[in-house]
């Protein structure tokens, strides 16, 4: 049984697709790591996290990998606009998001 009927507007024949959420897993995530094959595109969730255990009282962060999405280019693609998509949609509605350059994790 689909907890949510929808209708995927990309797709000219109406065909209907369900969605069954019923085993669905949410994790955070303020973190990625982008790597890929010549068929696939890997991506790391996960959540940086001052390094507990620091070396030689440098301070550093534990970037803790929680997840991985293993995607074809294609559905790649698809996610990249749709992402655009509803960023601008965000961005029109409550201004620019701002990107902090340096923050971002390792890829």
């Amino acid at each position: 049984m689909a907890d949510e009927i929808t209708t995927d507007p990309a797709q000219s024949s109406g065909m209907q697709v369900m969605i069954d959420e019923r085993d669905l897993k949410t994790h955070y995530s303020n973190a990625y790591r982008i790597h890929a094959t010549a068929d696939e595109v890997i991506v790391d969730l996960g959540f940086n996290m001052p390094d507990p255990n620091p070396r030689g009282g440098q301070q550093a962060l534990l970037l803790k990998i929680t997840d991985r999405v293993i995607m074809s280019y294609v559905n790649s693609k698809r996610l990249a606009m749709s992402l655009t998509q509803l960023i601008k949609r965000y961005e029109q509605q409550f201004g620019e998001l701002p990107v902090q350059q340096g923050r971002q994790a390792p890829r």
